[in-house]
């Protein structure tokens, strides 16, 4: 997971590609084919994606140097260590409501000194067994992308306590329930969700961190960037479908008239 936090690191912008419902590993390769996208997206909240879809995706994805990672709740201690034994070299904790419960993720998915996952080197991540356990160790507590999801009234609330635990990477503005928690369901640009993702934004200038968000178009790409955003979710598998079979139409047009 080098890639996503040398780049956050480095201040420099992330792009990002979301698959979930549509996810298969040639979908995978069709992006890297087209490149451009440094991470993968595999959303395991809202797509019912297993631990095979998560291991054939992963290497699809590491095929063309783009960094996977698992978007779920951190709901037991197996769902945060699985995908990671599996090869995502991260994960994005959705549907947190206080700093308590995203500590607990930490540590569920850190090894010791700083967590406690439990130490089984004999999966991917361990290169099945050859990598040597304190090496593995160091290594994976190193390069594992941890980000969370501000989109919870409690989480937002305490966007700053959530930004200064360390080992946190990133804080994540998902649009859709932050816009539902404040009370504007699908307004994404009241002003309301503009006000509360401004107080993300300092509370993770605060604390040193970054942090990304799931664009809604370009100008609001741009707004968010413009804020301080460096991570961005800028196409996801369902709206590049939609928008492939609009253009076929458009292109068509006079096979498809008006209904």
């Amino acid at each position: 997971m080098a890639r996503i936090k040398q780049l956050l690191e480095g201040g420099q912008l992330v792009r990002v590609f979301a698959a979930g419902q549509l996810l298969s590993p040639k979908l995978i390769e069709i992006v890297g084919e087209h490149g451009g996208f440094d991470a993968l997206w595999l959303d395991a909240e809202h797509a019912g994606i297993g631990m095979k879809d998560i291991e054939l995706a992963t290497l699809a994805a590491k095929v063309y140097g783009m960094d996977p990672f698992v978007r779920l709740p951190a709901t037991d201690y197996a769902s945060i260590m699985r995908p990671l034994e599996a090869g995502a070299g991260g994960l994005m904790i959705s549907m947190v409501s206080s700093p308590a419960e995203v500590e607990r993720a930490v540590r569920w998915a850190k090894f010791w000194p700083r967590g406690e996952r439990g130490l089984n080197g004999g999966n991917r991540d361990g290169r099945f067994g050859l990598t040597p356990l304190p090496e593995y160790v160091a290594a994976v507590n190193a390069s594992t992308f941890l980000g969370v999801q501000i989109e919870t009234a409690g989480a937002l609330a305490a966007a700053a306590e959530i930004a200064a635990i360390p080992d946190v990477d990133l804080l994540f503005v998902g649009p859709s329930d932050l816009s539902q928690v404040l009370g504007v369901p699908g307004d994404f640009e009241n002003p309301r969700c503009f006000e509360a993702i401004e107080s993300i934004a300092r509370a993770c200038a605060s604390a040193g961190k970054p942090w990304g968000v799931f664009s809604r178009g370009p100008e609001y790409a741009i707004r968010m960037r413009d804020l301080g955003c460096r991570f961005f979710v800028l196409a996801a598998d369902i709206h590049m479908m939609h928008a492939g079979i609009r253009a076929a139409k458009e292109r068509y047009a006079p096979f498809f008239p008006p209904r």
